[in-house]
C-alpha cells in the first residue's frame, strides 16, 4: 500500500488542525448553543450569558484568536497506516505544538510538578498526550482535543457501590454519580458543559473511556440502546438542575451527554465523569485520504 503524502504534509496539516481547534467551535457545538439560547427566557442572565458566549466564538473565529485564554491540555488520537513510524508522527506533531505556541495559538501550559517550571513550548513528560491506533487505510487521521484546566478540575471518578449516594452497580447508580458530579461542579467548569461518561474498566481505562466520549458529535446516536437511553435521560435531568450558563441559573446546564462502557473486573465498578466546558475545542483532519 503506497502512501501519497509525506511527514512534512502531516506537519502542515497538523498546524492547521491545532489553529482551527484553538480558534473555532465545532459546528455541532455552536448549533447546540444556539438551540440553548432559544430555550432561555428573553432578557434573563442565562440568555445574556449565551449571547456573550456565541459572540465570543464568532470573534475568535473571525480574528483567528483562541476561544479561551486557557488553551488547555492537548490530547491527540492518531490513526495511522502500518508503513508509518509512531515515533516520527509524534515528533512531527510535537514540532507543530511548538510552532503553534510560538505563534500564540496555544498558551504555554506545560508545568513540571516537581520544579514548578513551565517548559514554555507545551512540551514535557506526558505533555501533550498521544494515543496511537494502527489501521488498514492509507491515510493518517489526527483528532485533537484541547482540554481546559477549569473543566478538568471538576471531572471526577466514582467507585460503586457508593453508600453516600445510594448508588448501586447499575445504570441507575451511574445516573446518581453523574448527577452528583454536575451538581457539585455548579458553574466551576464553565457551564454549559459537555459530559463524557466512562463505565467499567480499571481506574485509568474508565477515565480514558470518559474522555474519548468528548470526541463524539453532539448529534450522534449511541448504538447501544441502554447507553442511548442513559444519555437522553441524563440530558433532560441535568438541564433541570437550574445551574445554567456559568452557574448563574437557567435551563441549560449541559449541551450534551455521551457515555461509553468497557469491561470491568468483578471486584470493581468505576464511573468516570469527564467534564468539558462550552468551549469544546475538538477537531480532526485526515492526511492522504478522506476520513
Amino acid at each position: 500500500m503506497n502512501l501519497n503524502f509525506t511527514i512534512q504534509d502531516v506537519e502542515r496539516s497538523a498546524l492547521d488542525l491545532i489553529i482551527r481547534c484553538s480558534c473555532e467551535l465545532p459546528p455541532d457545538v455552536r448549533a447546540a448553543l444556539e438551540k440553548a439560547l432559544d430555550r432561555e427566557k428573553p432578557g434573563s442572565v442565562a440568555e445574556r450569558n449565551l449571547h456573550a458566549i456565541l459572540e465570543n466564538a464568532t470573534l475568535a473565529a473571525k480574528q483567528r484568536q483562541p476561544l479561551c485564554q486557557d488553551t488547555g491540555f492537548p490530547l491527540f488520537h492518531i490513526a495511522y497506516p502500518q508503513q508509518l513510524s509512531v515515533r516520527s508522527l509524534q515528533h512531527a506533531v510535537e514540532k507543530v505544538i511548538v510552532r503553534a505556541t510560538e505563534q500564540g495559538y496555544l498558551r504555554p501550559n506545560a508545568v513540571d510538578p516537581l520544579t514548578e517550571k513551565n517548559s514554555g513550548d507545551n512540551r514535557g513528560r506526558g505533555f501533550p498526550q498521544f494515543s496511537f491506533h494502527e489501521h488498514d487505510a492509507a491515510f493518517v487521521r489526527i483528532r485533537c482535543l484541547l482540554k481546559g484546566g477549569g473543566s478538568e478540575n471538576v471531572s471526577v471518578q466514582y467507585s460503586l457501590p457508593d453508600r453516600e449516594l445510594r448508588a448501586e452497580r447499575d445504570l441507575s447508580g451511574v445516573m446518581r454519580c453523574v448527577t452528583d458530579a454536575i451538581y457539585r461542579a455548579q458553574g466551576k467548569g464553565c457551564a454549559p458543559g459537555i459530559i463524557g461518561i466512562g463505565i467499567g474498566g480499571d481506574r485509568a481505562g474508565s477515565l480514558q473511556c470518559a474522555k474519548e466520549q468528548l470526541f463524539r458529535n453532539l448529534e450522534d446516536s449511541n448504538p447501544e440502546a441502554a447507553l442511548k437511553a442513559l444519555e437522553e435521560e441524563l440530558f433532560l435531568k441535568l438541564n433541570q438542575l437550574g445551574i445554567g450558563p456559568m452557574g448563574l441559573g437557567g435551563h441549560t446546564t449541559v449541551l450534551g451527554v455521551k457515555a461509553g462502557a468497557i469491561h470491568r473486573l468483578p471486584a470493581s465498578y468505576f464511573v468516570s465523569v469527564a467534564y468539558m466546558c462550552w468551549a469544546c475545542r475538538r477537531s480532526e483532519i485526515c492526511i492522504g485520504g478522506d476520513c
